[in-house]
């Protein structure tokens, strides 16, 4: 037992001594995993070998051009997809409607007629309010969003023919007219923003570009004439995918031009309305209900395509803050903005082009393929001179590039001198009703789809280039282009019954007075004769109940902000008559603003110091109010 625990005190004892003295060398350790740790971090967060910063930036901003340029092949065919589909359908239904056989066996006493002279009612007469309201939704939704929402209407359009009855058929219609307007400013003013920013990127190490600041005089001009081409060249393509369903589907049902045509004795210039005396039986049987429902079902899908278009492959038209901006200067200033841009001579002298672009596309696909051609070669032959019309103006719209080296009007006035030519020439032709020849009638479809295609790009060009610089107005501009084309649609659906010698006369006086006006503009222009822009406000971004983000002292009582603002809108107001003067004399040589005279400058320096001392004695006012 003593020798047990003799044993066990000597194991005691030497305890301490069997465990080695580690400390020091965990020390040590650590030291150098922090040196290894220290050294990979360096290494890490040092300059790179392998990392080029330049080629870096330029791949960065060559996928920012490419982006751009899929925003606008994607916008480009989603507007052909959406008017393809539109067109088809419309097309395809009023001839349905039109015949007889068809209202009776299948809606008897449903009142087809009445229901299609509202439907046409509602989409061509709603766009004319148009102006009231679309910068406001353009402002309010974006310009992205306002496309996808348009085209998702004309999904419902279609939508609406698999039940028709006058309460689907009539209020998308109306649904249609609302949307036409802000649909097509919304790609005006798109096309024209990507060429913005495709200028911003491939030009990414200029100052101003990288300060954000407004673009210099004839900058992006080139760009703007590519896209707005590309645009015209894609959508054009429209009036051809249109009569797909005219062509496959409904063609083999139609009787022939013998008797769809037996009791017309006259067509082209010496017939009023569209073609006195046609048959209303026009169909040899009825179609199957549920082949409309195949054809329709797949002008749905093709409409929801566009829709997705829009909403996945189309990039924002601003910068979040840019639109922030846009919307921050106030809805009662947004919706008057587009009434106080007609002050600008250039917009004013442009309006009769405007209201003649609206005439002459409606007279192509209404006007001339009705009573010319219909009433000449019969309703089977619809479809041809709508094609060539279509492919005429596609591939004529290549031509609009001309002006990367040619002066700017020669678009315009070249498309309205073939079409001058070729009103006069309508105004003598009359085709033989049944047996007219294909010849005269393609040609003039070709050359008036030339005239189309110059009028169109070249209007939209003008347009991007007159306000190339002044991205915060383009909505502005492109909604008072496409209103008056709005009224004009209006028009042309009051004039059907005119006789066809008119509608030409009214045509040819539009156009004679739209050269005419453009030929002023553009002496002015030349003569450096101010135009006057309004005013666009400062964007106010003051948050109303977060006291932590509002600039103003949150100890100062209702009574003394209300005042404050009151003053700041004065001073506003003052600036504001000071920037309208200055637009006034601003001019289009290439300068934001016109030379100041002497005596100008030292009315703007007393201006400028007697509100700095206004401001300074409503300062100690308010001291004084506070310290009392």
């Amino acid at each position: 037992m003593m020798e047990a625990t003799d044993g066990e005190d000597l194991i005691r004892d030497a305890d301490p001594l069997i465990v080695p003295p580690n400390g020091g060398m965990n020390e040590l350790l650590n030291v150098g995993q922090e040196d290894n740790m220290q050294g990979q971090m360096d290494e890490f967060l040092g300059p790179q070998a392998e990392y080029n910063e330049e080629e870096e930036e330029r791949k960065y901003y060559r996928r920012k051009r490419l982006g751009v340029i899929k925003n606008v092949l994607a916008a480009s065919f989603g507007a052909m997809i959406v008017y393809s589909v539109y067109m088809g359908l419309l097309q395809m239904q009023l001839i349905l409607h039109y015949d007889m056989t068809y209202r009776e066996v299948k809606y008897s006493n449903l009142g087809l007629q009445d229901i299609d002279r509202k439907m046409l009612m509602g989409i061509n007469v709603t766009p004319i309010i148009g102006l009231l309201y679309t910068p406001v939704l353009i402002r309010f939704l974006g310009t992205k969003w306002m496309m996808f929402l348009a085209s998702g209407i004309y999904a419902l359009f279609v939508s609406t023919n698999y039940w028709e009855r006058y309460y689907t058929l009539v209020p998308s219609a109306v649904a249609i007219g609302v949307a036409i307007v802000p649909l097509w400013a919304s790609l005006g003013n798109y096309i024209t923003r990507m060429a913005q920013q495709y200028y911003e990127y491939a030009n990414y190490k200029e100052e101003h570009v990288q300060e954000q600041k407004k673009l210099p005089k004839g900058a992006c001009h080139s760009y703007i004439i590519v896209f707005q081409s590309v645009f015209n060249i894609i959508f054009s393509l429209s009036f051809i995918f249109a009569e797909l369903p005219m062509r496959l589907v409904l063609n083999g049902y139609l009787r022939d031009s013998i008797h769809i045509l037996h009791n017309v004795k006259k067509c082209g210039a010496e017939i009023s309305g569209v073609i006195p005396g046609f048959n209303t039986t026009v169909l040899t049987n009825l179609p199957r209900s549920m082949l409309l429902i195949q054809v329709e079902s797949v002008l749905m899908g093709f409409a929801f395509l566009a829709m997705i278009i829009f909403l996945v492959l189309c990039g924002p038209a601003y910068r979040p803050t840019e639109e922030i901006d846009l919307r921050s200067i106030g809805w009662g200033n947004i919706f008057q903005l587009p009434f106080k841009h007609l002050r600008d001579y250039r917009l004013r002298l442009l309006c009769p082009f405007f209201i003649y672009s609206g005439f002459e596309v409606l007279f192509a696909i209404k006007g001339f393929s009705l009573s010319y051609g219909v009433c000449g070669l019969g309703l089977d032959k619809l479809w041809l001179l709508i094609v060539v019309y279509g492919l005429s103006c596609s591939v004529f719209s290549t031509l609009s590039l001309c002006l990367l080296r040619l002066p700017r009007w020669v678009c315009l006035v070249g498309g309205a001198a073939v079409h001058v030519a070729l009103l006069v020439a309508l105004m003598v032709f009359s085709p033989e009703p049944k047996n007219a020849s294909y010849g005269p009638l393609l040609v003039i479809s070709v050359l008036w789809g030339l005239g189309t295609a110059l009028n169109k790009t070249g209007v939209s060009t003008l347009l991007g280039i007159l306000y190339a610089e002044e991205k915060e107005r383009l909505d502005f501009v492109y909604t008072i282009y496409h209103w008056f084309q709005a009224i004009a649609i209006f028009i042309v659906y009051l004039w059907s019954n005119l006789p066809m010698r008119a509608k030409l006369s009214i045509l040819l006086a539009t156009v004679l007075l739209a050269c005419y006006c453009y030929w002023v503009m553009e002496r002015r222009l030349a003569g450096k004769v101010p135009y006057r822009l309004p005013r666009i406000p400062r964007p106010r971004h003051k948050v109303k109940g977060y006291r932590y983000l509002e600039e103003d002292n949150s100890d100062e009582s209702d009574s003394e902000k209300s005042e404050e603002d009151d003053e700041e809108d004065e001073e506003e107001n003052e600036d504001g008559v000071v920037e309208e003067m200055g637009a006034e004399g601003r001019e289009d040589g290439g300068q934001d603003g016109g030379a100041e005279s002497p005596r100008a400058r030292r009315r703007g320096v007393e201006g400028h110091w007697q509100r700095r001392e206004g401001n300074h004695v409503r300062e100690g006012e308010r001291e004084e109010r506070k310290g009392g």
